[in-house]
């Protein structure tokens, strides 16, 4: 009879097909397609359909020749981002600029009245002016009327550009200048204004206008005032150049969402924990209470919306009443969200702290048995439940060449990070977790503050380097390699990521050691956090230590830098650990698969 498995991941279903000949399976190939629709409902079935399709072109037969279908109890993830309290800073009747135009003009701080280039005419000898240049005046016309302004006793102390064209007026000038220029909404500038203006010197950061009492000294604010600038300073923090202009009326104000709390129901006992405390209370909170019977948010607040969504979002997918929905799992992490500041004029933004949060919904045997009976009317063949991922993982990975009884998985996956343990007698003890590769993709694309998931996937998926002429470029590493042909000129001095595509050219202007930091930290904080946290739950002691032997499955154990992470956080528990290789030829991927295969043999 010929059996296939087929596993249905967050990210891909993949299919092992097998002939049962006396007894024994005899494995003919595989097949590999991306999840459609989200795991563990009925959009799956096209995604079943498709996997099986190709494993079964491979080996030259068709759904006729099919006897038995198994497939996973799928428990899906849901990740977000929950702003630990996501401030909107609005600054009314307060202008600044602090945003990092690659090319500013002069050094220095400067202060002054804000005066309009055309305007500057009129002001008095012995006036300190901050000038602004709108696009309409060229280079050319905005150095030679500041010259001459400076020749009539007027003290140009900074100017203010709508062009990019600070270094060249900065170049005609007599007397140097601090210059911001690449302000979009120069219109937005208030006139006769006092400002601030400061320009860093190439690879230096603003001090004075980042630093609050820095801004008190230059406007004379009291120590209420010094308060309310803190947001502005914030915002500038990490930039070349910047502008404060402070108005008669200034005022910030802080509208803020709370993050609330998070209340975790376990099987004897509850726990309580804000947000707000940061991930680590959180995940301290969820061990606490273990096993986790249900996680829900208080009601109106960033958590609470997060994970009614998280319910929501299920709830139309299953048909299931949200209340009905029980989430079992939840991984936080901390990190960072670019924030919009309002009152900003060219496009700031200030960094809060933010709560990544990956939720895990309760496998649904009813559900699964419900798409096992479509998928057997719509193909004519018996398909059944086979059973818990993490089960069939530790079968599939013992089919790797030189592993034996008693061995621990660690199947990391797009959605979910599963932990088994097998013991000699071959009874296997396995736990399912929130957060892999997709909470990775988050971490990276809010840190960075990219909206595109694909540009996130990348950079988790492949390593960096920065072009460094259109000859040679040099890797993260260090080392540096040489082209015989010239580069695509759009690549020329910009960090790109070496997809197999060729070089993808990175938007904005991060350098390629935050990039990485930021992608291997993210990496660190999901997969090292889980490998460790599952691992305990399933070690026979409660100690990781305990355990000799850890084989690494799943798609994100093909990773270029997750294997080395985990294996080197393991060696420090003294376990051996390291990537599986599936009946000697699938490396990590389709263990699920090929346990659900071989545990047809066992009556499971």
């Amino acid at each position: 009879m010929i059996i296939a498995g087929i596993d249905i991941g967050n990210a891909s279903t993949e299919t092992a097909l097998a002939r049962y000949v006396d007894g024994k399976p005899e494995f003919l190939c595989s097949g590999i397609v991306d999840t459609t629709g989200m795991k563990g409902t009925r959009q799956n079935i096209h995604g079943v359909f498709a996997s099986l399709k190709q494993a079964l072109e491979k080996a030259g037969l068709t759904v006729e020749n099919v006897d038995l279908i198994r497939i996973n109890e799928a428990a899906p993830v849901i990740g977000d981002v929950a702003m630990e309290t996501i401030t909107e800073t609005i600054i009314t009747e307060s202008t600044m600029i602090g945003h990092n135009p690659s090319t500013p003009g002069g050094l220095g701080i400067g202060v002054g009245v804000t005066v309009d280039i055309r305007e500057v005419s009129n002001c008095d000898k012995g006036e300190s002016v901050i000038v602004v240049i709108p696009r309409e005046v060229d280079f050319e016309d905005s150095s030679r009327i500041i010259n001459h302004a400076v020749n009539n006793g007027i003290f140009i102390n900074g100017a203010i550009v709508q062009r990019d064209d600070g270094v060249l007026i900065n170049n005609r000038l007599v007397k140097k200048i601090p210059i911001v220029d690449e302000v979009s909404l120069i219109e937005k500038v208030p006139r006769n204004m006092r400002a601030a203006i400061e320009v860093a010197a190439p690879g230096s950061v603003v001090e004075q206008l980042s630093n609050p009492y820095g801004i008190a000294t230059v406007f004379d604010l009291t120590s209420d005032e010094t308060k309310q600038v803190v947001p502005v300073s914030r915002a500038l923090i990490g930039n070349r150049s910047a502008v404060v202009i402070k108005t008669p009326a200034g005022d910030v104000k802080e509208r803020k969402i709370p993050a609330g709390q998070i209340i975790i129901q376990g099987a004897n006992k509850k726990a309580q924990v804000n947000v707000d405390d940061g991930a680590e209370k959180i995940m301290d909170a969820i061990r606490s209470v273990a096993p986790v019977e249900d996680i829900r948010g208080e009601a109106g607040t960033n958590a609470g919306g997060m994970l009614e969504k998280v319910r929501q979002v299920m709830s139309n997918l299953t048909d299931q009443l949200p209340s009905a929905i029980k989430i079992q799992d939840l991984l936080a992490v901390d990190t960072f969200v670019p924030q919009t500041v309002k009152g900003g004029v060219a496009e700031e933004f200030s960094m809060e702290n933010a709560v990544g949060i990956a939720a895990m919904v309760k496998a649904d045997k009813l559900q699964m048995n419900m798409i096992a009976h479509e998928l057997e009317a719509e193909l004519g063949v018996k398909v059944e439940v086979g059973g818990v991922e993490a089960d069939m993982a530790i079968r599939g990975a013992l089919t790797t060449p030189g592993s034996n009884m008693p061995l621990a998985i660690i199947d990391m996956g797009a959605g979910s990070t599963d932990a088994a343990i097998i013991n000699r007698a071959g009874e296997i003890k396995s736990i399912h977790l929130a957060g892999a590769g997709n909470m990775v993709t988050l971490l990276i694309a809010s840190e960075l503050g990219y909206d595109n998931m694909a540009l996130a996937e990348d950079i988790k998926k492949y390593p960096l380097a920065k072009v460094e002429s259109l000859f040679h470029i040099r890797h993260e590493d260090g080392t540096v390699q040489f082209f015989d042909k010239p580069l695509d000129p759009r690549t020329f001095a910009r960090v790109v990521i070496l997809t197999p595509n060729g070089m993808m050219p990175m938007p904005g202007n991060y350098s390629l050691e935050r990039i990485r930091a930021v992608r291997r930290e993210a990496k660190t904080k999901v997969f090292v956090v889980n490998a460790i946290r599952s691992l305990e739950r399933v070690s026979p002691t409660g100690n990781v230590r305990d355990i000799e032997f850890v084989t690494l499955v799943g798609g994100s154990a093909l990773d270029f830098e997750i294997p080395q992470l985990v294996t080197d956080a393991l060696s420090k528990y003294s376990i051996v650990s390291g990537r599986a290789n599936i009946r000697g030829v699938e490396g990590p991927r389709n263990a699920v698969a090929t346990g659900l295969v071989l545990a047809y043999e066992e009556g499971e």
